[in-house]
């Protein structure tokens, strides 16, 4: 079943054009590595760029102002910086203080250490180098602090926490800024740490209402679909937790008996996965554009993105924040992704894409697209190894698994299906490699054959 409506066409091959950001070979802080064969293909290659419908880049011409070549350079150049920046958070270690892509056509990369000796290295990269007082771990710590003292006082009026990497601050969102310092206060957090920054919105979940290609919910309701999937030889997909609980049923678009709600966590998270029946085939497409999901290596701060639906069809933002948190009125979500995407009531669960790589699917938001908005999505890739699954991609080279893969990659060799996080070690043929970006790990992306998410350990 295609999980959206009908896309208005396929995009043309990228136009020539490339991030002007080099490889790291090796610095003084990190072990020596082996430089990519020449023959490799580059990280726009490796995550088909080319692939993006024509609706998507009309989408992101209209939403980021870009002329058409920006548009197909932008994902070409997206996908150079997040190798580079993989490359560069290895490099810096416990001094790594996050990184952004910035510019129309996403051709200036922005990387952040506490420590000025890495400037040259991060130079000598090709992107710009800032110093800043804290790591992004000392601030991922604050927010996680802030995050375990919301279950404690109430977060109501303050919806939203994160960590803003171009301010190196924590920021909390707050409808009254008194409960923010009340939440400060209870987090044990330095005051001097965090912006608050005053807000009207109060982000909320797009529950019961049909965006794109809607699915129903026995006993009432309907979502969107995200991606499609596969654990075992059962096919499904995968959506938002607050869609639906685990044993209730849905019927598709057509109101056809379709499947059976096989995991849901909400909230906490917002992830689930639906089973289908055998009158329904999980695909790799999204608005029924041909071979566009290729996989789900996770976009940098200030990548496009975008999201499709019935309501409001292709709109396209940029990435704020990952690990952001939100508290709507059911309870308290972490690990969202904060976004500039527009959005309205009928898109819960339906699928964020950044050029053709999954990214996760709609939690909630505040604003609409007349005067615009936030949108949050749960990144795909927790979805994936919480529940076993194995993405649809176009053009994959695997077969679907006879059992479901693994979720956790203790073991250190390179395995099909695994979600890898950043800095991950594994082994492949005898030589080690190190994950620069998080990705679901597929046939054709063997270590040795993608060095824009595999670095070589010597």
């Amino acid at each position: 079943m295609p999980p959206f409506s009908r896309a208005t066409g396929t995009a043309a091959l990228l136009a020539a054009g490339t991030l002007l950001l080099s490889g790291l070979a090796g610095t003084a802080t990190a072990r020596p590595t082996v430089p990519p064969r020449v023959d490799s293909p580059s990280a726009a290659e490796t995550l088909r760029t080319d692939r993006a419908p024509a609706g998507l880049l009309q989408a992101l011409q209209r939403d980021l102002g870009l002329t058409a070549g920006q548009a197909e350079r932008r994902l070409v150049n997206e996908a150079e910086a997040g190798a580079t920046l993989g490359r560069l958070r290895l490099a810096l270690g416990a001094d790594h203080a996050g990184g952004w892509i910035g510019g129309a056509d996403a051709g200036a990369l922005t990387v952040a250490t506490t420590d000025r000796s890495d400037v040259a290295v991060i130079e000598r990269a090709g992107a710009r180098a800032v110093v800043v007082d804290r790591s992004l771990g000392e601030l991922e710590a604050d927010r996680a602090r802030l995050d375990r003292a919301a279950g404690k006082v109430s977060a109501a009026d303050v919806p939203v926490r994160y960590v803003d990497l171009r301010r190196n601050k924590v920021v909390v969102e707050a409808v009254d800024p008194a409960a923010a310092g009340r939440l400060v206060a209870a987090a044990g957090v330095d005051p001097s740490h965090v912006e608050v920054v005053r807000t009207a919105e109060r982000p909320r979940t797009y529950y019961d209402v049909r965006g794109g290609d809607a699915y129903y919910m026995g006993g009432g309701g309907r979502c969107s679909v995200g991606f499609g999937v596969t654990r075992s030889t059962t096919q499904g997909f995968v959506t938002a937790g607050h869609c639906g609980t685990v044993g209730r049923t849905t019927s598709g678009y057509n109101q056809v008996a379709q499947g059976t709600f096989q995991g849901s966590t909400f909230p906490g998270r917002d992830m689930a996965w639906v089973a289908v029946n055998s009158n329904w085939t999980a695909t790799a497409t999204v608005v029924s554009s041909s071979q566009q999901v290729a996989g789900s290596t996770q976009a940098a701060v200030g990548a496009s993105i975008c999201r499709s639906g019935s309501t409001t069809g292709w709109r396209c933002g940029t990435v704020q924040q990952h690990n952001t948190s939100v508290t709507y009125p059911e309870g308290t979500v972490s690990g969202v992704t904060r976004t500039s995407v527009c959005a309205e009531p009928g898109d819960s669960g339906g699928s964020f894409i950044s050029g053709s790589q999954a990214q996760g699917v709609t939690s909630g938001g505040s604003g609409n697209c007349s005067s615009g908005g936030t949108t949050y999505y749960y990144p795909v890739n927790p979805i994936l190894s919480s529940y076993g699954l194995t993405l649809k991609t176009a053009g994959g080279t695997t077969p679907p698994p006879t059992t479901p893969p693994p979720t956790d990659p203790g073991a250190t060799t390179w395995t099909p299906g695994v979600v890898y996080q950043a800095g991950a070690t594994v082994t492949y043929d005898g030589v080690s490699y190190r994950c620069l970006q998080q990705h679901q790990a597929q046939g054709g992306w063997e270590p040795p054959n993608v060095p824009a998410l595999w670095q070589r350990v010597a």
